[in-house]
Parts: structure tokens; sequence; C-alpha cells
């Protein structure tokens, strides 16, 4: 009887192993941010040739607990929000977005300088944020909803001199279940850039109808 005992949990003990062993691995994604050149791994961004001598500082993007961790959220309802265990960012959307945002004005050239808040540059004008959704929606259609909003503060008068708010469900092009998530992934990329480059157009069009003095 005692050997019987021993051999079943032998085996149990053996299945309970081999589950362990065979855990599902995580899959990790990144959003699509443009190359840095020689010039951009600095922090000075590199000016153009008429840009404009304003100093910018960029901080950080706020958010929701949610968006500041790596797991790639959904939505299942109008207050339900999800997580996927297996499917992570590669760093937080939060994060990502701040330093999407710090390499397109880099690149953009239009100013003598870009560098991040964090480090304590002196600047005149510091541009930051909030990110408000970052997920995966599946409701009539599958989509992938990105929205934020950024606001300027002129540091002279320590006072905010624009804003702008940007919202989009971007659909999800996704033939199966087993690529939505890579789907998704790829459509909030686009959907985030757009966003971006919307905001970047708006900031622009006010520097140029405010030069400084």
């Amino acid at each position: 009887m005692n050997r019987r005992l021993l051999v079943l949990l032998t085996l149990t003990s053996a299945l309970f192993l081999a589950a362990c062993g065979a855990a599902r691995p995580s899959k990790y994604y990144s959003l699509d941010v443009p190359a840095a050149g020689p010039e951009q791994s600095r922090d000075a961004a590199p000016a153009t040739a008429g840009a404009r001598s304003f100093t910018l500082l960029v901080g950080r993007i706020a958010a929701p607990h949610l968006y500041r961790d790596d797991r790639i959220v959904y939505r299942t309802g109008a207050t339900q929000l999800g997580a996927y265990e297996y499917h992570r960012w590669a760093e937080p959307p939060s994060d990502m977005l701040e330093a999407l945002l710090l390499r397109l004005l880099r690149a953009s050239g239009k100013f003598a300088s870009v560098q991040a808040l964090a480090s304590n540059a002196q600047g005149d004008f510091i541009l930051r944020g909030r990110l408000h959704n970052f997920e995966e929606v599946a409701d009539a259609a599958l989509v992938a909803r990105v929205a934020f909003e950024l606001e300027l503060l002129d540091r002279a008068t320590g006072t905010v001199v624009w804003t702008h708010f940007y919202s989009h469900d971007e659909p999800v092009a996704a033939s199966s279940k087993d690529i939505q998530v890579a789907a998704v992934v790829e459509a909030l990329n686009r959907n985030v850039r757009r966003g971006l480059d919307q905001a970047l157009a708006s900031l622009d069009s006010w520097f140029a109808k405010n030069p400084k003095k």
C-alpha cells in the first residue's frame, strides 16, 4: 500500500514539474521610434538653419497606473479594463510616448535645443502632457484607442500658453485571434504617430505666431 502511495506521489510531482516547465513565454512589443542620428544621440538637438532660438524641455507624460505598467491593456466595456499577462510592452506606454515626443522634436531641427526636463537643463518652455487612453477596444469593431493631451508652459511667466488634445480609434486589421495583439500594436503605433504629427504641427503653428521677443 505504501509502495503504491509512493508511486502516486512520484507521478504527481513529475506532472507538476512538467507543467511548470511548460509555462507560456511572454511576448514584448515596442512603438516604432525613429532612429537617432549621430547628433540626436547627444542631449542637444541638431538645430537647422533658421531654427528658433528657444530651448525646449520635454517633461513627464503623466498617466493612470495601468499605462505606467508594461502589460498591454484591453477594454471590454464602458468602464471595464483588463491587461494581457503574456503580451507586454518593452517600456510603459507613458515612457514610450515621452521618448517618441523627444525624438521627433529633436529630429525636426526647429529649436536651438530640445532636452529632457529630467536632465536639469535650463530652458524657455516645458512641454508636458497626460496619456488618457492606450488600449485595445473590442466593441462593434476591433480598434486601438489613443487619447492624450499636451501643454506648453512658458517658464518666464509660469503660464500655460498652448494646449492640444488628441483622441482617435484606429481600426485594427486582424484576420485571426492568433495575430490580434500584434495587429493592435501596429494600430496603436499608427495612431500615436498620427496624434503626435498633429500635435507638433499645432505647436509649430503657435511658435510661428508667437516669435520670441
